[in-house]
């Protein structure tokens, strides 16, 4: 190993049961066993370290690391192939990561069930306590840890939530107003078509029908804009979702009924109103 050939990678110190306790699945080769008195000097990657080796087939293939320090080589054979899991934010691409049989140095990792998390929690650190006095005792949930990793994002999705609800409310309030305007302005011309014989229905999709023109033409402009905006958004992310044409769709047709059930009241209460109420100071 050299300049040429060497590359950086993280190195995880884990016993037996980790992988497992984990969830950790293998693509290849077996997890460390205390059947193999030679683990010691064996090592698991993932698949992305896999991939930058270069091999069809790492097993029994030898690697080279500093894990004991600068200047202490050695060679670990590679023994599994654990798949690829983030371990990272979900901003970074996977990166290689390998596994050492060794001793904990002041981490352990439990998996629990949540029935009595704080009697649990107790019980490991009077444990701990007694087996390292020296070493300060402090816990955290994985749960947690990823709720740290993203809250930026939860954020920012609540105050996009919150926004856009009182963009819908004052809208609605407008198309509610603009409907009462307009029907108020055509109350003689909605009374002479009742009298020929225009039903209710009819009468209701005439007062909607500018108002839906007026909504399909706001989503048509803004669709490429919100498009924009999340495409943007998404490349912040080394795994993203692709935008999908429906949900433009299913946005546009949630718009175009909320626009509807707002007009709909004015619309039909215009629709409905006795003509000859409405034409009596003809």
């Amino acid at each position: 190993m050299d300049a040429k050939t060497g590359f950086n990678m993280q190195s995880w110190t884990i016993d037996y049961d980790y992988i497992p306790t984990m969830g950790i699945g293998m693509l290849k080769g077996r997890n460390f066993s205390r059947e193999f008195g030679a683990d010691s000097l064996s090592v698991i990657i993932n698949e992305a370290t896999a991939k930058v080796l270069g091999y069809d087939d790492p097993i029994g293939k030898r690697i080279y690391s500093m894990f004991d320090g600068p200047g202490s080589t050695k060679a670990y054979t590679i023994i599994g192939v654990a798949r690829n899991f983030n371990f990272e934010s979900l901003h970074q691409a996977v990166g290689p990561l390998s596994f050492f049989l060794g001793k904990s140095t002041g981490l352990t990792s439990f998996k629990v069930k949540a029935a009595n998390i704080p009697g649990l929690i107790k019980n490991i650190e009077a444990k701990w306590k007694s087996m390292a006095p020296g070493m300060p005792f402090s816990y955290r949930f994985l749960d947690d840890s990823f709720f740290e990793m993203y809250k930026d994002e939860q954020r920012v999705g609540k105050i996009a939530l919150i926004f856009s609800i009182l963009a819908i409310m004052i809208a609605c309030l407008g198309l509610f107003g603009l409907a009462a305007f307009i029907a108020e302005q055509r109350t003689k011309e909605i009374g002479i078509r009742k009298v020929l014989g225009a039903s209710v229905q009819g009468i209701v999709q005439l007062l909607s029908k500018d108002f839906v023109r007026l909504v399909l033409i706001s989503f048509v402009i803004a669709a490429p804009f919100a498009w924009w905006a999340m495409h943007r958004w998404l490349q912040d992310f080394a795994y993203r979702v692709d935008i999908s044409w429906w949900i433009f769709v299913l946005a546009g047709s949630i718009a175009i009924f909320i626009a509807l059930a707002t007009i709909s009241f004015q619309a039909v209460r215009a629709a409905i109103t006795n003509p000859v109420k409405n034409l009596r100071t003809e």
